[in-house]
């Protein structure tokens, strides 16, 4: 669990753009996003593909999208390259990162990687503090896990890690450009083939229980409830880390420690000038954002 948070401390610090529904009063063909061509401007022909496509199971979803679908930023329009065929696409790109449909595509896969990791990572930390605090562990601390003693010296686990990461980012890598290529999904006759699709690997291995076949619809929302908890996993682990460095405790402890006495225990306990600058400036960008986004 330690090597976990160790390797999403690592790699959490790339928040990658949030994306949405399309503009209002369209009909949008909602594509899921395979590493292939993009979907073709005719919406019948795209619907055609998707009612095969979704009776094999590949959750491919092609309706109009309603007027009050939900936009990061009430009354803006989101740009045309974010039509709701991303998960958890709110329409959010102010600085048009994602015009390019293979930018896109990659900026979605690193989002979900990251994700995924930084959800890793909050249960690593969430977890062995919770055991710490009913007295299953002794004296832990997420952000010393590294200076810990282990069955092997940290060189050896630190390339033992590499390379294992190493070989699946590879074999991740390889399926980025061919969707499929290596697949381990045992064939069975009484089994429907796997549907290659990038970022859910789906199979026997990963999807035990069938969850990511059948209606688009359900698959769709799963895989939007993934992203959106990635996310905030994601501002959890960077809030965790600003925890560690100005406290030098946990989350939980923290927490119990805010609750216990919420007028002196807070940010504002704790605030420096260098802090309240960085907020600053961190607020000044989110009003810059906003304008470029109500520009656009």
């Amino acid at each position: 669990m330690a090597l976990s948070t160790i390797a999403a401390a690592a790699s959490s610090s790339f928040l990658t753009l949030v994306a949405s529904p399309a503009s209002k009063n369209t009909t949008t063909c909602s594509i899921s996003h395979n590493f292939g061509p993009p979907p073709p401007g005719n919406c019948n022909k795209s619907l055609r593909a998707a009612v095969n496509r979704a009776t094999k199971g590949s959750p491919a979803i092609c309706e109009p999208l309603p007027p009050d679908r939900p936009i990061w930023f009430p009354g803006s329009s989101p740009p045309d390259w974010l039509d709701g065929s991303l998960p958890g696409d709110f329409g959010f790109d102010p600085m048009g990162l994602g015009s390019d449909p293979e930018l896109l595509k990659w900026f979605a896969q690193a989002e979900l990687m990251h994700a995924r990791w930084a959800m890793l990572a909050v249960a690593g930390i969430l977890i062995p503090e919770g055991f710490e605090r009913i007295g299953m562990l002794e004296n832990f601390n997420w952000y010393d896990a590294g200076a810990r003693e282990y069955f092997a010296d940290p060189v050896t686990l630190f390339v033992v890690q590499m390379a294992l990461m190493g070989w699946v980012e590879g074999r991740r890598w390889a399926d980025m450009i061919n969707p499929g290529s290596v697949d381990i999904e045992p064939v069975l006759p009484h089994k429907p083939k796997h549907e290659a699709d990038v970022g859910y690997p789906g199979g026997l291995w990963f999807d035990f229980w069938s969850w990511g076949t059948g209606s688009p619809e359900p698959i769709m929302t799963m895989r939007t409830k993934e992203i959106k908890n990635g996310r905030l996993a994601m501002l959890a682990f960077v809030g965790f880390c600003f925890q560690a460095v100005y406290t030098g405790e946990g989350p939980i402890e923290n927490l119990m420690a805010h609750v216990a006495d919420p007028g002196h225990c807070n940010i504002f306990s704790v605030i420096t000038h260098s802090l309240l600058l960085l907020l600053l400036l961190l607020l000044l960008l989110l009003l810059l954002l906003l304008l470029l986004s109500a520009s656009s």
